[in-house]
């Protein structure tokens, strides 16, 4: 499985993190940046739309849980530390890692991650409201137009009167300010 988001390698040194980022690299991820501080990590990620955090127990500038609190919710964090480091992590959404890696392990537990992250986003996407085409935006502009001058209503009462008609009816907004401009 190919990365679809961006991966952000964190550890105290700098070329710890590289050399993960190359594993990563030949098991065909591409979007990887590799840091040695949170600050940089934070910066990154919240020019990002969503990823992973792969680091270490302890960076430079900061501990792992608290830039687990930093991060954008888009983000999932993958910690890599000591066996005993682990026992100490308090954080229930944080995956771990002991150290030392193993490539097929870290590739695997990428892989579990960015499902999760993938279902995530889906959902999310799911109950978004969908887009309204001009033609639909049109007819609800004419249908508060129509109770505006017949009604005597504002802009915002005629919206509101149309949302209350749809959800009362069971109707979408489009449908519910078609019916209103039938009975012109």
């Amino acid at each position: 499985m190919v990365a679809i988001l961006r991966i952000i390698v964190a550890f105290p040194k700098l070329d710890d993190a590289k050399k993960i980022k190359n594993v990563l690299n030949r098991n065909g991820y591409d979007d990887i940046l590799a840091f040695n501080s949170a600050s940089q990590v934070i910066a990154a990620a919240n020019e990002s739309d969503g990823g992973i955090v792969l680091c270490g127990y302890r960076l430079a500038d900061m501990h792992y849980s608290e830039l687990y609190g930093y991060l954008p919710r888009e983000f999932r964090m993958l910690l890599v530390a000591s066996p005993v480091r682990l026992q100490e992590c308090a954080i229930g959404n944080i995956m771990c890692l002991p150290m030392p890696i193993h490539s097929h392990e870290l590739i695997s537990t990428l892989e579990t991650m960015e499902m999760e992250l993938t279902a995530m986003e889906r959902r999310r996407r799911k109950h978004q409201p969908k887009k309204r085409t001009e033609k639909e935006q049109k007819t609800i502009d004419d249908a508060k137009a129509l109770l505006m001058e017949r009604n005597h209503l504002s802009e915002e009462e005629a919206h509101k009167y149309i949302q209350k008609l749809s959800m009362d009816s069971g109707n979408n907004l489009v449908e519910t300010a078609e019916m209103i401009l039938a009975f012109e």
